[in-house]
């Protein structure tokens, strides 16, 4: 436990530092990015440690905190989540050592290191803290470095709204998490998770009142919908490192949370399963919907986010089913499979926000519409963007695609194992998830064809160039993953298997019917790679002797194609919008040509689609607090010694409460 308590002082002493030397640009990305990728590789060890040789971690000391305690403790989930924790954050280090280059000339980035390293310590700390009131300091602090990195521009007045909308959400989710560690605590007569096993002996309904404010507050965090609103406004206006690893990792905590909750309220009943299922087949539909439908490629990223989420719900769901008809193989198979697309999805989706933030640090512009052509000015940026592109399609040879058929796994053996209407609910949550993988394949053929194939639609495309070297190691590395993983499942099922012993409780002879087609998975994957190889070679032998020259794709008879006869964003994803008007309700902008000799850019058209749950829900609820925040407007006069009557009298109040006057 000291290795890993080393590793937090690290990072957050590197982060001091940082503020010191910000008026030494240099010097000030070199500690604080250096400090956090040292301390990630030191977390790293007591991690791997507790996954390999099963030792438990643990350190406790006394803190004059009421109900409070510094108590943390590494088991096998905490190490399975420090691994995506710390090693997702080691690129996002070297990745943004190199990206925030571009912001020294202008911006002090002390503040930026300081909060990234302290992001990462809140982090480690959430996932092992084992006292209540600890947890919620560390959820805290999480929330606020997160909300002053995803500010890191706030002169920007997007900016500014993103960060107001984050704060919002995460505060209310804050507030469903305490009343749920009071629930627990008051059952319990402490908020140490040493004690939460006594919640196993509930009556169903508190047990299912901690559940549904589980799932409310650590939802929210997820991005579980309707409660998702943030993501696509946080994401996009963070820093592109500071958005991996938001969208890699820190979402995942509430996922941690959800699966750590499960572990004290003991046997489930049936509806929990269903809950999640329900939750994760309309997050994931939903969100691959509203990505399809976006321009920005960091919104699009986001979106994908909540999809990938509600596929992990989806695992949840089957796992928690599997539980409740014990059927121990259907229960492995839903909890591994949803353990291994945290995993697989801190990769990919962390490769696709650095690809993302590699685009806009060549072209300034995150905008589809104008971008294009950039394979040939970024072959590396490119290639790898279309690695995470097809892993998080659930495409073999790569790793969504084995983590995916283990959930699939698991509702098909449910659906043929369990009785009743949940075998028909398990079979529709298969067809949600194929539903899910088709259109998450048709969006990502349009973002890397928008942005990468074609010709320029734009100056920022025209004198795009290469990432450095930093930024494409970081890519190249995460794109490794996704290959090693998609060639050796296996080898990520000995870091998955022992937190899924923590979740349920199954015979080793369960594991074989379910890791043996893994095999046949990796040999598969390796025949599809070494076909692909073969046809590499086979084409480079032919061509080796010929002249061989290129010039542009047939244009259809046209004499001087230009990039404004290709598809743009809209117009690819505008039959699929279309099927889906009923969802998305999509505004169209469309000018056409007049005349018989109509000016060059004259006819345009252009799609956009709001989101459904802010427009309908969250909007108008926040005017609504608006403007009750108006009417208590009185009471803020900058007169401070009304101030501190106020909390004189608060404090007498308090004391006669307490007292029992006021019983």
């Amino acid at each position: 436990m000291t290795i890993f308590l080393g590793a937090l002082a690290i990072m957050v002493v590197g982060g001091v530092m940082a503020l010191f030397f910000q008026r030494q640009p240099r010097s000030a990305l070199t500690i604080g990015f250096g400090s956090a990728a040292l301390g990630c590789i030191a977390g790293l060890f007591p991690a791997i440690q507790t996954l390999f040789d099963g030792e438990v971690l643990m350190f406790r000391q006394p803190w004059r905190v009421p109900y409070g305690e510094l108590f943390l403790q590494v088991d096998a989930l905490s190490a399975f989540f420090l691994l995506a924790i710390f090693g997702l954050a080691f690129f996002a280090a070297i990745y943004g050592h190199e990206y925030l280059q571009a912001y020294q000339e202008r911006k002090r980035l002390g503040a930026a290191l300081f909060f990234f390293n302290l992001l990462i310590a809140a982090m480690a700390i959430v996932v092992t803290a084992r006292n209540g009131m600890l947890f919620l300091v560390a959820w805290e602090v999480m929330s606020l470095a997160s909300y002053f990195l995803v500010s890191f521009e706030h002169e920007r007045p997007e900016v500014r709204a993103a960060g107001f909308t984050y704060l919002v959400a995460t505060h209310l989710g804050t507030a469903f998490l305490l009343a749920m560690f009071v629930l627990a605590a008051r059952e319990t007569g402490s908020m140490s998770f040493d004690l939460f096993h006594q919640l196993a002996a509930l009556s169903p309904a508190t047990a299912g009142a901690l559940f549904v404010l589980a799932i409310i507050g650590f939802g929210t965090k997820a991005g579980f919908v309707p409660f998702h609103v943030w993501l696509p406004e946080a994401h996009p206006a963070a820093p592109s490192h500071v958005s991996a690893l938001m969208s890699g990792v820190m979402i995942k905590t509430g996922i941690y949370g959800i699966l750590r909750m499960l572990t004290f309220l003991g046997p489930p009943p049936a509806w929990w399963g269903v809950v999640l299922l329900v939750i994760g087949a309309v997050s994931g539909i939903l969100g691959v919907i509203f990505a399809l439908a976006q321009h920005d490629l960091k919104r699009l990223l986001a979106y994908h986010s909540v999809e990938n989420i509600g596929i992990i719900a989806l695992g949840m769901g089957v796992g928690l089913l599997g539980q409740t008809t014990e059927q121990p193989l259907v229960s492995v198979a839903g909890y591994a499979g949803a353990l291994f697309h945290v995993l697989n999805h801190a990769m990919f989706k962390g490769l696709l926000f650095f690809g993302a933030g590699s685009v806009l640090h060549a072209t300034s512009t995150r905008d589809m519409d104008h971008l294009g052509g950039l394979l040939k000015h970024m072959p590396r940026t490119g290639i790898t963007f279309l690695i995470g592109a097809v892993a998080i399609s659930g495409l073999p040879p790569l790793n969504g695609f084995a983590s995916e058929w283990l959930i699939y796994n698991g509702m098909l053996r449910g659906g043929l194992l369990i009785n009743g209407t949940k075998d028909l609910l398990l079979v529709f949550s298969a067809v949600a998830l194929a539903f899910i993988g088709g259109l998450a394949l048709a969006c990502f053929t349009k973002a890397f064809g928008i942005v990468f194939l074609g010709e320029p639609r734009s100056g920022h495309a025209q004198h795009a160039h290469e990432a450095g070297w930093r930024m494409r190691l970081a890519m190249t590395a995460l794109a490794a993953g996704c290959v090693i993983f998609g060639l050796l499942p296996m080898s990520a099922m000995f870091l998955v298997l022992p937190a899924v012993r923590l979740l349920a409780s199954f015979p080793e002879d369960v594991l074989t019917p379910l890791l043996q087609p893994l095999w046949y998975i990796s040999l598969g994957a390796a025949g599809i790679v070494a076909g692909i190889l073969f046809f590499v070679w086979l084409r480079r032998a032919i061509l080796r002797r010929r002249a061989v020259s290129t010039t542009v794709t047939w244009g259809c008879g046209y004499a001087l194609p230009t990039a404004r006869m290709q598809y743009t964003s809209s117009s690819f994803a505008q039959p699929v919008v279309q099927f889906l008007t009923t969802v998305l309700r999509p505004q169209e902008k469309i000018e056409r040509l007049a005349g018989y000799f109509p000016p060059p850019r004259g006819a345009t058209f252009a799609t956009a689609a709001a989101d459904f749950a802010k427009h309908l829900f969250y909007q108008p609820v926040f005017v609504k607090i608006k403007n009750l925040t108006h009417r208590l407007h009185w009471l803020q006069h900058g007169r401070v010694h009304l101030y501190l009557l106020y909390i004189f009298l608060t404090l007498i109040a308090l004391l006669l409460w307490k007292g029992g006057v006021l019983r």
